[in-house]
């Protein structure tokens, strides 16, 4: 890393690393303490700064298998006093620090489609899914990784060796334009995309609490908060984490089936690669979901720059993969012209938006 003159580093602390049960009374594993230590003073020692993720989805199983893990409000304690051992252990030397990776890919992949580990879906969204109630499951989830968000950073501002660092989300918000221009309820649409994505575990932490769209839509299967969990959301960052990848056209969706629910049709929603005169957003990437749109991480910031205050922003994810990369010779491997485009123009909209 030294050598190709990276400057930050982004890595997770796992859970069971530190406590291999998941609970604190079960016993803190220095071995795993240690690796971390050795980690963070390799990279201080080459001039790389850390920054450390507590939480990448990789949920204890024995959390998973006591209580259900983040499905169950008890896991806030759990992941408090996980985050507590981390700040006493390593916030001395580590000053960037992101709570959740990207909490609505967890609970929608895990909860919701059933795509993601644990696999919990109802049979209409996953024939394989063994287990799980999609359009329910996924709000339950991300409401206690808000709590438990808003936990470990109250604990982190009260630890003593954290005074000069900071503490965020990362967050991993598509950019939604219009499948119509002309038309308002495509507009509309687009709009409320962006509150059921970025708003979801935005607003909680600006406001304190869900958008009112959300709350509309989805009614009495969005948990809602008490008026301490509200204040203790309110304000818990120092920056916004902005995992960016992609963007897709918003089409709106009149009707949805309501004895099937799920989190894309609550947000009457279709999402589109091309738009009504049939031009597509953009290149496709090596996977489905990567559609090449370097305008729509300027588009997000000033978005969340309007709507949420002006925080400050740490761009904690981008990339490009090549479906075709494998397939080609080295040194047009080592070229790598697609993706030398592709930060070029993501950097320069960044430019745009500061």
């Amino acid at each position: 890393m030294k050598d190709i003159n990276m400057d930050a580093f982004r890595f997770s602390i796992s859970w069971v690393r530190i406590l291999p049960y998941g609970k604190l009374s079960k016993g803190v594993n220095k071995e795993g303490i240690r690796f971390y230590n050795e980690l963070i003073d390799e990279l201080l020692a080459n001039g790389i700064t850390p920054l450390a993720t507590l939480f990448h989805w990789d949920t204890p199983q024995a959390l998973e298998e006591e209580y259900g893990g983040f499905l169950s409000e008890n896991i806030v304690v759990d992941f408090r006093d996980f985050a507590t051992i981390c700040f006493e252990e390593f916030g001395d030397r580590v000053k960037l620090w992101l709570t959740i990776n990207e909490p609505w890919v967890y609970s929608v992949g895990g909860y919701d489609a059933g795509r993601k580990a644990p696999g919990r879906a109802s049979k209409y969204m996953n024939d394989a899914a063994k287990a799980g109630k999609s359009g329910h499951e996924a709000y339950i989830v991300s409401h206690n990784l808000l709590l438990a968000h808003a936990e470990a950073v109250e604990a982190f501002r009260s630890c003593r060796i954290c005074k000069d660092g900071n503490i965020g989300m990362a967050h991993c918000p598509l950019w939604y334009e219009p499948y119509d221009l002309a038309c308002v309820e495509d507009n509309e649409a687009a709009e409320r995309a962006m509150e059921f994505m970025f708003g979801w575990h935005m607003n909680p932490t600006v406001y304190g609490d869900y958008p009112e769209v959300m709350k509309k839509i989805v009614g009495k299967r969005l948990p809602s908060f008490t008026e301490s969990q509200s204040r203790k959301l309110k304000g818990s960052f120092d920056f916004i984490g902005i995992n960016y990848y992609s963007s897709v056209y918003a089409k709106n969706v009149a009707e949805v089936d309501p004895d099937k629910p799920f989190w894309r049709a609550d947000q009457h929603v279709e999402w589109k690669k091309q738009n009504k005169a049939g031009k597509a957003i953009g290149a496709q990437g090596g996977v489905d979901w990567n559609l090449m749109y370097p305008q729509g991480l300027r588009k997000v910031l000033n978005y969340a720059k309007n709507k949420y205050g002006n925080p400050k922003f740490i761009i904690t994810e981008n990339g490009h993969c090549d479906a075709y990369e494998k397939k080609k010779p080295k040194i047009c491997e080592l070229m790598d012209m697609k993706r030398t485009d592709y930060h070029k123009k993501h950097i320069s909209n960044l430019h745009k938006a500061i």
